[in-house]
């Protein structure tokens, strides 16, 4: 039995047949009597009425209101005025974390270290065969605990059995003494590098916190999940991406382990997410794609694209990389995870072979980095690279003209504005506020967004993400007016970085991504219009179905009639 225990020896075929539900195949559909909305090749939105799909699941015909109804297809589907959007691009998310998120222990939600205990206890207590305690998703900060939680918190409540919990950012780790002992971290131990052992105050006792590099002394003695635990996992995944509207999602940091999922379940026929994957370090990217990319696989439902790299941190742990201190913590400037050499030649290697480059950096002075290896390579890999910045979230206004210069795209997450907004203002003071989150200045500056949500670390919800985006404001309407108002983007361009420029930026428009002529008939039903709706509509907005490829993948009334 590995860590994940009996409770994932759930049906998959239960799963998987959740996430397919009846629907034309290889038919002539004709979608018909609906509120169509697309933006258009000229970034303009673009209105219609109707859709004709041929028999490969690719946009025959969009139809205007008073333009002729083809006739003699084989499968109709009358919206009844429903609203049409195309399927949401999540352009940063985590596919196998979202799985095996879903089916281990979820701290997400707690709300104090208490709270959190409490349910580490119920988990135990209700998997008792569980060699190992795993699971994810605490956050000290929405706790106010003030502090990282400690080894003696954890061995308050579980003290019989290992225990390793991914903090909530996945960039620090909580291990209670059990863990440690095995892996036999001590006071002796070192910090390793592009890593930080958290110690007891005034001593070098390791208190139980695990920041970045470090968190591999535990990871590794995790046991690992079986390949069905993998493709439950997966199926898992699938069936929340598509329930919120996802149809396709760049997965950051694709294992060898990942992949073979992501082919047998295309091999068996059950892939309906279209994934564009950026291999998790250099190693992955060439055992996969080899001498360059893969091509596109099973209908344009899977490729790898490219590679994803770490520079920084986060800003949760402490661990983004900052041109200046931490204004709470004023010894500390985060963790630099490369040298500008190491991150150029890991660049160079990849360019070489045409693979597509993603870079993690939060911090301003890891942004700063980047921004430079790029301007400084990209006179010698030249053509259209699209060199990616992921999250981009701290960045110094002098910085900014570089992303123009080489059209560099920035992968953002709007949720994490939203969730990090206190916090971000003890972390940076407000001298540095400027360029946190600064999405209307990236795109001002000539920048091409793509939104996404970072799953799990949060939600997968691109409603929320298109409200933040151009509200800067939570659920709850706070701050009133918006955060830092002046880098909200419109409602128009917020859709487009949650469509297109999600498409765009793993080479896929065209594919996917727009309602045209000539692309794969990827839409979701909607029971609000985004672009007219309320915030608070558009925060509450309910996928009524999911279509990828012209075939139905998830329908709300179908889905609540088997629960």
């Amino acid at each position: 039995m590995t860590n994940y225990g009996h409770k994932l020896r759930l049906s998959c075929a239960a799963l998987i047949g959740a996430a397919v539900i009846a629907s034309p195949a290889a038919a002539d559909t004709l979608i018909d009597n609906i509120q169509g909305i697309t933006i258009a090749a000229d970034g303009k939105v673009d209105r219609f009425t109707g859709l004709w799909i041929d028999d490969d699941g690719i946009i025959k015909l969009v139809l205007k209101r008073g333009d002729r109804r083809p006739s003699g297809v084989d499968f109709l589907l009358d919206g009844k005025g429903q609203y049409v959007i195309p399927g949401m691009i999540d352009a940063h998310a985590h596919v196998m974390g979202i799985g095996f998120g879903a089916l281990t222990l979820d701290l997400s939600e707690t709300t104090s270290l208490t709270d959190a205990q409490a349910k580490i206890a119920a988990y135990a207590a209700a998997n008792p065969n569980h060699r190992w305690i795993i699971g994810r998703g605490w956050n000290q900060e929405k706790w106010n605990l003030g502090r990282f939680p400690t080894a003696a918190d954890l061995d308050a409540v579980v003290a019989d059995r290992p225990v390793w919990l991914e903090r909530v950012d996945g960039h620090a780790g909580w291990a209670n003494s059990a863990a440690m002992k095995l892996a036999n971290v001590t006071a002796e131990s070192a910090d390793p590098i592009g890593g930080r052992i958290e110690r007891m105050a005034g001593s070098k006792k390791p208190s139980g916190a695990f920041i970045d590099g470090a968190t591999a002394m535990i990871d590794k003695l995790v046991p690992p999940p079986r390949p069905e635990d993998r493709d439950l996992a997966f199926q898992k995944a699938q069936s929340i991406l598509l329930r919120n509207g996802i149809t396709s999602v760049a997965d950051m940091g694709t294992t060898i382990a990942d992949w073979q999922t992501f082919r047998r379940s295309g091999d068996n026929g059950t892939l309906n997410v279209r994934i564009m994957s950026y291999a998790s370090g250099i190693e992955a990217m060439e055992v996969i794609g080899g001498p360059g990319p893969s091509p596109w696989l099973y209908g344009d439902r899977l490729k790898m694209e490219g590679v994803k790299l770490y520079l920084d941190g986060a800003l949760g742990s402490r661990g983004a990389w900052l041109k200046k201190p931490y204004s709470d913590d004023t010894k500390n400037v985060g963790l630099p995870f490369l040298t500008a050499s190491q991150l150029r030649n890991l660049m160079s290697r990849a360019a070489l072979d045409r693979f597509q480059i993603a870079v993690h950096a939060i911090g301003d002075a890891a942004n700063s980095e980047l921004l430079q290896s790029i301007d400084d390579l990209a006179g010698t890999y030249t053509g259209d690279r699209r060199w990616r910045v992921e999250h981009a979230q701290i960045v110094d206004p002098v910085d900014l003209a570089l992303f123009a210069k080489h059209g560099i795209i920035a992968s953002m997450q709007p949720v994490h504005q939203t969730s990090d907004r206190t916090m971000a203002e003890a972390r940076l003071g407000p001298d540095r506020l400027k360029g946190a989150y600064a999405w209307h200045s990236i795109a001002e500056a000539g920048s091409p967004l793509a939104f996404g949500s970072d799953a799990p670390v949060e939600a997968v919800d691109p409603f929320a993400g298109l409200a933040a985006a151009f509200t800067r404001m939570d659920k709850a309407g706070q701050p009133f007016g918006g955060w830092q108002p002046q880098e909200r983007v419109s409602r128009e361009l917020a859709l487009t970085a949650f469509t297109y420029g999600g498409a765009y930026a793993g080479f896929a428009e065209g594919r996917f991504g727009r309602l045209l002529v000539g692309e794969r008939a990827d839409f979701l039903l909607v029971d609000h219009d985004p672009l007219l709706a309320t915030v608070d509509e558009v925060r509450a907005t309910k996928v009524l179905q999911t279509w990828v490829g012209g075939k139905r993948v998830f329908d709300r009334d179908a889905d609540a009639s088997r629960r």
